[in-house]
């Protein structure tokens, strides 16, 4: 019998004895999700995506729009202020609410680092204003790192796992997961507020290329390169070092903004036995990284449903 029964947007649930537990699973669009995966039988199909807003000048934008990319796009290139929003904590709570309704007995909720948004903060105000359980948990990542964490949890509910172990394989995968990026200039990051640890890179930006992570929930500098071409070459190295690691190859998202063609040209890079996935990054991230950025989420391959 199929484990996944899915009504909605709803992850329906149901171990040998039982069949009537259902377990929603819910996240953010910061997740960076290629339609691939959450289209059809894609592995992430039938997760609710919150979508962030994005505000270029004083207009606001829903993630997905098809009316965003251009103006953001363009923004981005003339140094227009361009800023993000986390979803409100009244959106979550309506999220929670419609699939209560739908039947979901419980909820697992993956959102980025709460270093970065206040996401995983509405989040938990909300699962505290409803009556199904909803297990909150801060990726401590963003992206596809956060996605993959996400897909940890839908594996784990496919293979009868509770809400709760479901949760903890989402936290643990994210943990598990690499992910490295190289930014033209470090200008959006600045703008944003969410350079952190990198700060120390701002006195020299003409000087290096900068690599970048994110650890414990933080952008942090990885390495000075001096030159793009370098930076580049020394994220492959990085990348396929990773990879090399992982049991089974493992498996390597990459993230473009304006610049397709660059991450195919990576994409292709990778060795043998290791799967690339390509996704362009969300809006609500490019916001924040600007044109050009090469990021690349690196985690093990993901578990087979039950």
């Amino acid at each position: 019998m199929a484990w996944f029964d899915r009504r909605a947007e709803r992850i329906g649930v149901g171990g040998a004895g039982e069949p009537d537990t259902t377990t929603a699973v819910v996240t953010d669009s910061a997740a960076a999700f290629p339609q691939s995966w959450i289209a059809g039988d894609g592995p992430a199909a039938g997760v609710t995506i919150v979508p962030m807003p994005v505000i270029i000048d004083d207009r606001h934008y829903g993630e997905g729009a098809d009316s965003l990319l251009k103006p953001l796009s363009l923004a981005l290139v003339e140094g227009r202020e361009v800023r993000t929003s986390r979803p409100a904590p009244g959106h979550f709570q309506s999220v929670y609410r419609r699939l209560e309704r739908e039947g979901a007995s419980e909820i697992v909720s993956i959102h980025l680092s709460g270093k970065l948004s206040g996401t995983v903060e509405a989040a938990r105000w909300a699962a505290r204003s409803v009556s199904v359980p909803v297990h909150v948990v801060d990726s401590g990542t963003v992206g596809m790192a956060q996605g993959c964490g996400v897909v940890a949890a839908v594996r784990a509910l496919q293979g009868g796992a509770s809400a709760s172990r479901a949760a903890e394989r989402a936290a643990a995968t994210c943990s598990r997961t690499s992910l490295l990026f190289y930014l033209p200039s470090l200008d959006q990051l600045r703008r944003g507020g969410r350079i952190g640890a990198a700060a120390g890179f701002l006195g020299s930006l003409l000087a290096v290329k900068p690599l970048l992570t994110v650890r414990d929930g933080a952008i942090e500098p990885l390495e000075r390169v001096r030159t793009a071409a370098r930076a580049k070459q020394r994220l492959d190295e990085l990348v396929i070092e990773d990879l090399r690691r992982r049991p089974r190859g493992g498996i390597a998202a990459f993230h473009y903004f304006g610049n397709m063609a660059e991450a195919e040209a990576a994409a292709a890079r990778v060795p043998e036995g290791a799967e690339a996935v390509l996704t362009q990054l969300p809006a609500v991230l490019a916001a924040h990284t600007g044109l050009g950025v090469l990021a690349v989420a690196i985690s093990d391959p993901l578990v087979p449903p039950a």
